[in-house]
């Protein structure tokens, strides 16, 4: 028997911390939490589940019940581990990855998600790496390019290209500019 429940807006460490407090709150025995999800030990009641789900939305979650959500959830999740969270480079391409986590053909993930997000899988991953070079270039720890090789672009060329079209400014300007305009992972 699964006993997995899927919750929405799980963007960061942080979240899977305040989740787990909730949990255990509420007494909830749970195994793993991780990006997206929680392990139970077993199955919630519904005393259980509202409580939970009264808990989670106070705190900017949710639980996910349809399937549909749920893989888009995943989707999102996955994207944000690798790109926000993961220090290995991988030559494998995101359809392969996704498929690979998920199980399912690649061209019915990505039309989904378009048909529920009304954006295209790869303009998300590209919004998705697109905040995380804006942070990277925050922390000044790293040069042009060294970030366009951590973060899997051709070149700085292109990094700064498609930083331009997607900010309006090059990266060299949204350095210098005193307003950093970041957005928060689950409003991408």
């Amino acid at each position: 028997m699964n006993n997995t429940i899927h919750i929405k807006n799980m963007v960061c460490p942080r979240c899977i911390s305040a989740v787990s407090q909730i949990l255990v709150g509420l007494n909830i025995d749970y195994k793993a939490v991780k990006l997206g999800e929680v392990e139970l030990v077993s199955m919630l009641n519904e005393f259980e589940k509202k409580s939970l789900q009264k808990k989670l939305q106070n705190a900017g979650f949710s639980l996910i019940d349809d399937r549909k959500s749920r893989l888009i959830e995943q989707m999102k999740n996955l994207v944000i581990e690798k790109i926000h969270y993961s220090n290995e480079k991988t030559e494998l391409k995101w359809a392969d990855i996704v498929t690979g986590e998920l199980n399912l053909d690649y061209k019915y993930l990505s039309s989904l998600f378009s048909s529920v997000e009304s954006i295209t899988f790869e303009q998300y991953i590209i919004n998705q790496k697109i905040e995380r070079v804006k942070e990277l270039i925050v922390y000044d720890e790293l040069t042009l390019s060294e970030i366009a090789f951590k973060m899997n672009y051709s070149s700085v060329a292109y990094l700064s290209n498609q930083f331009k079209k997607l900010t309006g400014m090059t990266p060299s300007e949204f350095k210098k500019s005193t307003n950093k305009n970041r957005k928060p992972l689950d409003e991408i």
